[in-house]
């Protein structure tokens, strides 16, 4: 036993080698910050490297507190093949990063998307007013290791720039700031950078979005979206008004009158409407790899203002509904492109499949608040349709993957529904005969007398 045990410690140290001997340090950091929208983009060079010349496969990747909350959507990549990458925490403060293969040195890349950290400033301003922001994020690449060499450039949305962070050395050109480069940074560096700068671009979250997808076996998925919006940008300062908004082209420039929505390309039967019925204010354009909606609210939206709709439409199964005699897959997007540069707080989708269906086995593309199964009723149903629900939060454009749904279906109850009908229509047609065949009437008739 002991020479057991010994052995799995060996193997145990062996395992986890790098942690233990070796000197880990970023040897070159260039950090790309994109500020030009909503969410804020970061992508992140990182050459790392063992001083020691110690091979090691992993590198721990963390994040400060203040800022987990914002990260939205993370990943690495080896030039293009993508790394795997494990959450260590509850939190988004801590993940591990394994490379294919150990070495004394690697090259890497970090994206991380950011919600909620871009701040309109000022808060409120008037119909006619341009909209500045205010950006608030680490001044230096925040990391487990110490930093040798590195150097930051940040994309504004315009060249009108109120204020910045200004530590030397540090270059302005047009909409662009350039930090660096910097020798010598410690780990888990705190210092905060800032930049006040004008920012028109469309400032809206989805608050909730209720996705219910319906699969039937006779070659239709309907889809249908309840959304509801909020323009969380800067809030309107004193009344709105409609004459001055059609008057002044300059009126209304951070309010949104119109945005995109894609969706895919065998899409057929779109609806849009609201509680008030269906909303005109659209166009279709159908493209080869998609079909664009543009949609236009009843009303042009201001800071603060809020709409609700619905959106719904119709697909092919045999393009996402694979089997093999009874074993089914579903293979579907979570969630489709709403507008550019979107922000999801809350969704929660819904997959409601026919009756009968067992074995169901849901595999998302990332981590989902997986609900309890229930049961649906609609038309012919007689014992429920297994209905799956999951939701997640605080979600970006890059959560725009398919999730797979695996369950088991007998084909002999595809007979269910028609045996339904023809009994239907059968019993109508037996009790009409029965009802002409009987006399009702109090009347005697004659040859009976």
């Amino acid at each position: 036993n002991m020479k057991m045990n010994f052995r799995i410690f060996i193997l145990f140290l062996s395992h986890h080698v790098t942690f233990i001997t070796s000197k880990i340090i970023n040897q070159n950091v260039e950090r790309s910050i994109d500020l030009s929208t909503q969410v804020v983009r970061e992508t992140v060079k990182i050459t790392t490297e063992d001083t020691e010349g110690i091979p090691f496969n992993t590198y721990n990747a963390v994040f400060h507190e203040d800022l987990a909350q914002h990260v939205s959507f993370v990943s690495a990549k080896h030039t293009s093949k993508k790394l795997t990458m494990r959450k260590m925490s509850a939190g988004n403060t801590n993940f591990i990063i394994t490379f294919p293969e150990a070495a004394p040195s690697h090259v890497f890349y970090i994206e991380v998307m950011y919600t909620s950290q871009i701040k309109p400033y000022p808060e409120e301003i008037k119909q006619a007013d341009k909209q500045f922001v205010r950006y608030t994020g680490p001044m230096y690449f925040y990391s487990a290791y110490k930093t040798r060499f590195q150097k930051t450039q940040v994309k504004l949305a315009t060249s009108n720039i109120i204020s910045y962070t200004q530590i030397k050395p540090y270059a302005v050109s047009s909409n662009k700031i350039k930090y660096g480069p910097f020798e010598d940074i410690s780990g888990h560096s705190k210092e905060l950078m800032t930049v006040h700068y004008e920012n028109q671009t469309p400032f809206m979250s989805v608050n909730r979005l209720e996705r219910t997808i319906q699969v039937s076996h006779w070659g239709n998925i309907a889809v249908e979206e309840s959304i509801y919006l909020t323009h969380t940008g800067a809030k309107l300062k004193g009344s709105f008004s409609r004459y001055e908004f059609q008057k002044d082209g300059r009126s209304g420039q951070a309010s949104i009158k119109s945005y995109k929505t894609v969706l895919p390309a065998s899409a057929f039967g779109v609806y849009y409407r609201d509680t008030n019925g269906n909303i005109s204010t659209s166009n279709m354009n159908v493209l080869k790899e998609s079909v664009e909606l543009e949609l236009r609210p009843r009303f042009p939206l201001f800071g603060g203002w809020k709409t609700q709709y619905i959106l719904g439409y119709n697909l092919p199964s045999f393009e996402y509904l694979f089997n093999s005699d009874d074993d089914y897959v579903l293979r579907m997007r979570v969630i489709d492109h709403i507008f550019d540069d979107m922000v999801v707080d809350e969704a929660v989708v819904k997959i409601i499949l026919p009756e009968g269906c067992a074995s169901i086995q849901l595999i998302p593309p990332y981590p989902i608040r997986r609900g309890a199964d229930t049961l649906s009723y609609t038309y012919l149903d007689t014992f429920g349709r297994p209905t799956i629900v999951f939701s997640k939060n605080n979600m970006v454009e890059n959560h725009m993957s398919d999730f797979e749904l695996k369950y088991k279906f007998p084909k002999i109850l595809l007979l269910q529904e028609p045996i339904l009908i023809i009994t239907f229509i059968f019993i109508i047609f037996l009790f009409t005969v029965i009802f002409k065949r009987l006399d009702f009437s109090i009347a005697v008739h004659p040859h009976k007398e």
